[in-house]
């Protein structure tokens, strides 16, 4: 009579493992497929879309003139200004009530022609896949949940996983396997080691955007991760609330221009700077000014400025608590924009593994019930 085999944590792993990855498998993978799609968005757009080119040479129109002439298209909410000279400004004028977010028209400083921004082609894909990546393409009321509940399946999934990646003996020799893929074995053994080896190599990352991107899925998961990191998560969102300070004469009013001079002032150093506009008559300047000397491309200084060009609050990133700032990168955590280029090549290498593993997976279960 043979002797039962003792049901080990291992094993006990290897079932948690099993079955949640059998149970989500379809539903993670269009999650990490559309993920994958999404790290490149914005660079792959850019190749698709007209070209908008300035010679930079003259003196540049003014830029309050600028958003004068585009009054006509609708409200001019905001300017971006580049450092660069022969970068056009980027205006955002909202065209009508449903365009809450505004529309990108590009302008060039000295001669004055704009461009509207062109759809691309591929906007209406990447606005698929992104609603396939937060609500599976649903009504977001039932999508957003079932997201959520994958990828808190996903976290016990990369932390199982992990578990069983360590051998049952502890040795140097038992360990190596785990580091490499054996390409010169059988297909079962190669699809194992896809599984395993690229799975250890990419968990560190699967782990960050799974517990950034639950911010996004559970209200009840931000204001815990509010209560950990000692600051409201997405709290800054739409920018601070402050109004003017007076009523001015109009001879005290500064002109846009004037507005960016004490902006590059107060924030002296090369970069971009994005200014809203009032959008009323106690309404103030709303800032953000991008270091192109920063080791992030999306950290940004903050300025509120009344329309005298007083300074009512300044915020320089690097002087804010460091939960201040973790809570402020959740997002580029998320979508790889945190270290540019090097993080979302990184990113996506995690999510096209990602996307893989279910797949793997699967392949790995259906050989061995084919052993049994």
């Amino acid at each position: 009579m043979k002797k039962k085999k003792k049901y080990t944590f291992r094993k006990f792993m290897n079932d948690v493992h099993l079955w949640l990855g059998l149970g989500s498998g379809i539903i993670l993978f269009l999650v990490c497929f559309s993920g994958t799609m999404l790290v490149f968005e914005k660079e792959i757009e850019a190749v698709f879309a007209e070209d908008f080119t300035v010679e930079a040479g003259g003196n540049a129109i003014p830029v309050g003139r600028l958003a004068e002439d585009l009054e006509s298209k609708g409200e001019v909410a905001g300017v971006s200004i580049s450092n660069n000279e022969n970068e056009p400004y980027e205006f955002r004028v909202k065209t009508s009530p449903e365009d809450r977010r505004g529309t990108t028209f590009f302008v060039d400083p000295y001669t004055g022609e704009t461009l509207k921004a062109p759809e691309s082609s591929l906007h209406g894909f990447f606005m698929s896949m992104f609603r396939l990546h937060r609500w599976l393409l649903m009504d977001t009321a039932i999508g957003r949940p079932i997201v959520g509940v994958a990828t808190i399946i996903f976290f016990f999934l990369a932390v199982s996983g992990i578990i069983l990646w360590f051998p049952k003996k502890w040795k140097w020799r038992n360990f190596k396997p785990g580091f490499k893929i054996k390409f010169s074995a059988k297909w079962k053994r190669i699809n194992h080691d896809l599984h395993n080896t690229l799975g250890f190599y990419s968990c560190i990352f699967l782990v960050i955007m799974i517990l950034t991107g639950l911010c996004w899925s559970f209200e009840w998961y931000r204001e815990a991760g509010s209560q950990v990191l000692g600051t409201k998560v997405f709290g800054s969102r739409g920018g601070p609330k402050i109004e003017s300070q007076a009523d001015f004469a109009p001879s005290e009013v500064l002109s846009i221009a004037g507005i960016y001079e004490v902006a590059s002032k107060e924030l002296n150093y090369s970069g971009t700077t994005s200014i809203s506009f009032p959008s009323s008559e106690n309404g103030v300047y709303q800032i953000r000014k991008y270091d192109e000397s920063n080791w992030s491309p999306v950290i940004s200084d903050q300025l509120v400025l009344d329309r005298d060009g007083e300074v009512l609050q300044k915020e320089i990133f690097k002087e804010k608590p460091l939960n201040v700032q973790v809570a402020s990168l959740i997002k580029p955590l998320h979508t790889g924009e945190i270290f540019g280029m090097f993080s979302k090549i990184i990113y996506f290498i995690a999510c096209l593994i990602a996307t893989s593993l279910p797949v793997t997976g699967t392949i790995i279960w259906l050989n061995k019930m084919k052993k049994k």
